[in-house]
């Protein structure tokens, strides 16, 4: 007997995609290019969440000096966040793709996870180079706010994400 297939929160039409993204916090704008050709899920997915402002006012619950900053938990602590998909998403991680062979560097942005193949909301910017392996996918880079990223401390605020 076939088992029933999980159903997205969220028909295709509702879904949406982009190729930039401005974090507005307290401390300034933080603007990322989105790579939606390497991990087009994962950008539709946080694309989709900012949009419908899953991530106004959460914390970047986590962070890390010389390492990360990470948040898109509800909770606040690290055990929370949904994805669009109604349930985790697997991991986009190509070899052949830029992002992955840049690997994770100062300004990347990537998905949090518990483990493969379980991504929700929370995602996550490097401080600094690091060469974690690669269980994390990437899909995105900070361009502009890179001074902002530094200054964030645990507890700040996301006011809003736009995307575009």
């Amino acid at each position: 007997m076939d088992q029933p297939t999980r159903q997205p929160t969220l028909s295709e039409k509702d879904r949406v995609s982009a190729n930039k993204a401005a974090i507005k916090t307290e401390k300034g704008d933080i603007e990322i290019k989105l790579y939606p050709e390497d991990a087009p899920k994962t950008v539709m997915n946080f694309a989709t969440l900012a949009k419908r402002g899953y991530y106004n006012n959460l914390t970047f619950h986590r962070m890390e000096p010389g390492f990360v900053i990470q948040g898109g938990d509800p909770n606040g602590n690290g055990t929370g966040g949904k994805s669009i998909y109604g349930f985790t998403f697997e991991d986009e991680l190509n070899p052949e793709t830029e992002s992955y062979k840049e690997g994770y560097v100062e300004g990347v942005v990537a998905m949090a996870n518990r483990g493969p193949n379980t991504n929700g909301s929370q995602f996550f910017i490097m401080l600094a180079d690091n060469p974690l392996p690669h269980n994390y996918t990437i899909f995105g880079k900070v361009t502009n706010g890179m001074e902002i990223v530094k200054q964030i401390a645990a507890g700040d605020k996301m006011i809003k994400i736009e995307v575009e």
